[in-house]
């Protein structure tokens, strides 16, 4: 379908909630391959509707190349208590990565794109993305996971690479 811009760190609608998805219809779909298909282009494997600036609950992962899977209004129904640590980054924060700890399994409640509620038990790396990408649906963006300490460094490197590619395009006139 279409690449869409993605919103970038630390544009505000990143922390923002996003609204239930209610109809499971032709434009659903179309957002969901628009999704996927400006999550591959960024590259990642993990994007949300909220990342392109449409405030509904649609998440879109692939952590193996070909194998696409969309939900519908995710939510976490249950957790365990065995923990794990992840490097994560965001398609709206490129080129930089922090290790965070998060649940190490966890069943999600979803809708698929026809609107049929499903159930999925997920652990490791899948577990991981349906937290942070949940996460990000509730606007709580994945740097708020990490300590005080690394989240200041985090955003420290972020602002050197930031001003560091502008100088580049500055220079060049073009990347």
């Amino acid at each position: 379908m279409a690449t869409r811009p993605i919103l970038r760190f630390p544009d505000p609608r990143l922390r923002q909630p996003a609204a239930a998805v209610t109809a499971f219809d032709a434009g659903l779909r179309a957002l969901a391959e628009d999704l996927r298909d400006t999550m591959r282009a960024a590259p990642g494997i993990g994007i949300t509707a909220p990342h392109i600036g449409v405030m509904l609950r649609m998440v879109v992962l692939e952590l193996t190349p070909g194998a696409v899977r969309f939900y519908a209004n995710p939510r976490l129904v249950e957790v365990s208590a065995e923990r794990l640590r992840h490097t994560e980054g965001s398609v709206s924060m490129p080129g930089v990565t922090e290790e965070v700890e998060r649940h190490a399994r966890v069943r999600v409640a979803y809708h698929d794109l026809d609107g049929a509620a499903r159930e999925e038990e997920a652990e490791g790396l899948l577990a991981v993305c349906h937290q942070h990408e949940i996460d990000q649906l509730d606007g709580i963006f994945w740097i708020d996971r990490l300590s005080r300490l690394k989240r200041e460094r985090l955003l420290k490197r972020h602002d050197r690479q930031r001003k560091s590619s502008a100088s580049l395009m500055d220079k060049s006139g073009r990347l």
